[in-house]
């Protein structure tokens, strides 16, 4: 298929002075730049050199690891940022707090392609500081040469006949989530004798060995090269690992799962914000949101490029976008109507997933 994306992508292409405009110098008062903050594995790195091009501006972009590890290095004053790209529930989170910017959408005229589905949603629902980047499921990919039967629950996350050969992603909402819904829970639930049964439903899992590790993109390399049989992952990365590894298999379990979408935020604190909408409104162009789905497996909530891209593909590779894959990307329907959308939880619950978290010792 296309290609393998490189891991834990870090860019720094000015200093950190002219990157924050600082300095009484005329050439660091002069240069546009954008400092932008997303995810690992999620932005095909043309696009960067291509804005550049076409705008003059500068761009920094660095990633982060979990939406809880951005959370902390923007409380912690680490990261010096004016684009950010959280997920659902975090955005909820940073706009309760205060710490985003209004977007002026006369600068975002692109917006206009996001389908409308994707916008108006409970995390941002005037549509006054998001435009969504890109939308998907959390799953559990697994090797079907490594496992006896096909998985269907989450269950098998919890199973110790495959002790040593689960990953557990490293993040406190995601893996609760599994717990919860394996349980039969909402995965927005805020009653605590049910977060702290999902807890200890990990806890013992931990102590009896199932897992290997508690990961995030180290997942990549554990399943493509067949060093674990199971994980708890994203759509979209399955798809990239598929290409590595064909034995890799990705399920939307039958207890229900967890769709997400992850949206372009400019922060209060910003210091290049006109520079900031006007990347956000580059990424959200066809053009741009063909050129990631290609290469990050995502899919875009541009309606245009969404409904072009198995067209795109076909001309791009000179083969037909198979369709099984293509829904694992862009999940119908159907799926659909089994995941939830996370919800920003209240502060008492927020502290507890903290402190079963640090428990947990992870």
């Amino acid at each position: 298929m296309k290609k393998k994306i490189a891991l834990a992508m870090l860019m720094a292409i000015t200093t950190l002075l002219t990157a924050c405009g600082g300095g009484n110098g005329t050439a660091a008062t002069e240069k546009r730049v954008v400092n932008v903050c997303s995810w690992g594995e999620y932005i095909d790195e043309s696009l960067i050199d291509q804005f550049e091009e076409e705008t003059g501006i500068t761009v920094n972009y660095q990633t982060a690891e979990s939406n809880e590890a951005l959370y902390s290095l923007l409380k912690t004053g680490a990261g010096d940022y004016d684009v950010i790209v959280p997920s659902d529930y975090m955005i909820g989170r940073l706009i309760a707090e205060d710490m985003l910017a209004e977007l002026n959408y006369d600068n975002i005229p692109n917006f206009a392609l996001i389908d409308d589905q994707y916008k108006g949603l409970s995390y941002d629902p005037d549509n006054k500081y998001t435009v969504p980047y890109t939308w998907g499921t959390l799953g559990i990919i697994y090797n079907s040469s490594m496992v006896d039967e096909e998985i269907t629950s989450w269950s098998a996350l919890f199973d110790e006949k495959y002790a040593g050969n689960v990953l557990m992603i490293r993040n406190s909402r995601d893996s609760l989530a599994a717990a919860l819904l394996y349980l039969g829970y909402d995965l927005n639930t805020t009653d605590e004798s049910q977060i702290r049964e999902a807890y200890q439903l990990l806890s013992d899992a931990k102590a009896k060995g199932v897992y290997q590790a508690f990961v995030m993109d180290e997942i990549f390399q554990k399943l493509e090269g067949g060093n674990a049989a199971i994980g708890v992952y994203y759509a979209g990365d399955y798809l990239t690992m598929l290409e590595n590894n064909p034995d890799l298999k990705y399920v939307v379990p039958e207890e229900g799962g967890n769709w997400f979408v992850d949206a372009m935020c400019v922060l209060k604190s910003a210091q290049h914000k006109d520079e900031a909408e006007e990347w956000i409104n580059f990424i959200a162009s066809t053009d741009a949101s063909l050129a990631n789905m290609d290469y990050i497996w995502y899919a875009s909530p541009n309606k245009e490029a969404l409904e072009q891209y198995p067209d795109f593909y076909e001309e791009t590779y000179g083969e037909p976008l198979d369709q099984e894959l293509f829904e694992i990307m862009a999940a119908p329907a159907d799926v659909l109507s089994r995941c939830t959308l996370y919800q920003n939880l209240p502060a008492e619950t927020l502290a507890l997933y903290n402190d079963l978290w640090t428990e947990l010792g992870i």
